[in-house]
C-alpha cells in the first residue's frame, strides 16, 4: 500500500470513530433529557454520587448544559 492509501483509511477510520462517538453522545444525551422531573434528577443525582468525578463527567457536563438549556427557555 502507497502512504496516500494508508492516509485515506486512517481518515476514513477516524472519521467513522468520530461519527459513532457523535452517535453515542446524542443518544446519551435524549436519554438523559428522561429524567425531566425534581425526582428524577435527585435520582440520578443519587447514581452519579456513588462514582467519582472522573467516571461521570460526560454525564455531568450533558446534565448541567442541559439544567442551563432549560433555565434559557423558561426566562
Amino acid at each position: 500500500m502507497t502512504r496516500h492509501t494508508l492516509s485515506v483509511k486512517s481518515l476514513r477510520t477516524t472519521m467513522a470513530d468520530r461519527r459513532a462517538a457523535r452517535l453515542r453522545r446524542q443518544s446519551l444525551e435524549r436519554q438523559l433529557a428522561s429524567y425531566t422531573t425534581e425526582s428524577d434528577r435527585l435520582e440520578l443525582d443519587a447514581i452519579l454520587a456513588r462514582h467519582s468525578a472522573e467516571e461521570t463527567s460526560e454525564l455531568r457536563s450533558i446534565i448541567n448544559r442541559q439544567a442551563m438549556d432549560r433555565l434559557i427557555r423558561s426566562a
